[in-house]
């Protein structure tokens, strides 16, 4: 009798804390980015959306609830990610992780967050395995994929140099090895021909110097630098140091940030390429574009000593705006249920900052909710997108 009381009694606690995150007026929204460590450059991600979230309250909220956005630094060490997203969870009682930065750290607690039916909506990452509604419903990739990024590289590769000498330099894990399982798939039976060098480094590596003296000697004419924060500089200002000049130099949309750059030297990664989906806001060309002003009078109001120049001010804002898009479809029904139902039910949904042609759907067995992607060359003050919306087939 006990023993049925006392399960009855968490059975109706358990409901009890559903309906709280349901029918509350408060929505709760957790989030892990790295505030201090090798990534700290991401931190400004959180910042934006701290500020857009206040936004949003100041406007009447989200259908008459205020947004309670607590975002915490995880230092991108999946150990300290685990800490902050329990801490979140079961002290802060968040209704969502939303926005966590990482393939590791978002790995750490993963089956942690789909074992408690949290959802984990669009990670900051692009790896393969976020996107997998069946074994992992509660969880949904906010980016491009890894794999989808490198298959446009490769494309733009046999397009332009198809006689190219081919260096690769990733990150040992998840991160790195997605990008070149893709870049190698599009490159097909021409893979073991053209790539004549690969090179890989730890997270923990001081400096990957050694690494990108072994590929410059292998007389590569293309580089591709499958990198992230602090090695994005190392590696632009390091083959600048070599005197390399590769004719094709790439590096992901997520280590194109100028604050990567910046300490590699501007000059050094001119003709530096990338790709995005999104509008470049600092390019003159969307100076009169209706999204982009929106963003500026933002930032000019809410943030008005941020460097728009680094355009993870931007990357914040893209994906908060993102998130309104499926918490306004919830409507009055902020069960976690619901937001999974609605962040699968996204169809050519467009975006303020969205490159035109470009659009997020999503479906109950499709979680992908980017596919699309222009490539991008740094001019040495911005990136300037080329070429057609190409996307990863």
């Amino acid at each position: 009798m006990k023993l049925a009381a006392a399960l009855i009694g968490l059975s109706l606690l358990a409901l009890a804390t559903d309906s709280a995150h349901a029918e509350g007026t408060e929505i709760r929204i957790g989030q892990t980015l790295p505030y201090s460590g090798p990534a700290s450059g991401f931190g400004a991600i959180g910042r934006t959306q701290e500020a857009f979230f206040e936004k949003i309250n100041a406007e009447g909220g989200v259908n008459g609830r205020k947004v309670k956005f607590i975002t915490l630094d995880d230092a991108y060490s999946p150990p300290k990610t685990v800490e902050q997203t329990r801490k979140l969870v079961e002290q802060d009682e968040v209704l969502m992780l939303f926005g966590s930065l990482g393939t590791a750290t978002n790995s750490a607690v993963h089956r942690y967050l789909n074992g408690k039916k949290v959802p984990q909506l669009f990670v900051l990452s692009g790896a393969t395995k976020w996107a997998d509604p069946q074994k992992y419903p509660w969880t949904m990739p906010g980016m491009a994929a890894y794999g989808s990024e490198g298959v446009v590289y490769a494309k733009h590769v046999l397009r332009t140099k198809p006689g190219a000498k081919i260096a690769i330099l990733s990150q040992n894990d998840d991160f790195g090895r997605d990008y070149v399982a893709g870049f190698k798939r599009a490159l097909g039976d021409k893979a073991a021909g053209m790539i004549v060098a690969e090179a890989t480094y730890e997270t923990s590596a001081p400096t990957i110097s050694s690494q990108l003296s072994t590929l410059k000697a292998s007389g590569a004419d293309v580089l591709f630098g499958v990198v992230l924060g602090k090695f994005t500089s190392q590696m632009i200002k390091g083959v600048a140091e070599l005197g390399w000049k590769p004719e094709l130099f790439f590096v992901p949309t997520s280590a194109s940030s100028i604050s990567f750059l910046e300490p590699a030297g501007l000059d050094n990664a001119v003709g530096l390429i990338s790709s995005s989906n999104q509008k470049d806001t600092m390019d003159p060309q969307w100076a009169s574009d209706p999204g982009v002003k929106e963003y500026f009078a933002f930032m000019k109001q809410y943030m008005p000593n941020a460097d728009l120049s680094n355009s993870n001010y931007a990357a914040g804002y893209h994906y908060a705006t993102l998130l309104m898009t499926v918490l306004k479809a919830c409507k009055d029904d902020f069960s976690r249920d619901n937001i999974m139902r609605q962040s699968a039910s996204l169809k050519e949904v467009k975006l303020p900052l969205l490159l035109p042609g470009i659009s997020v759907s999503t479906a109950a067995d499709d979680y992908l909710p980017f596919q699309q992607l222009q490539l991008r060359r740094f001019n040495g003050k911005s990136w300037v997108g080329f070429g057609d919306v190409l996307d990863d087939r």
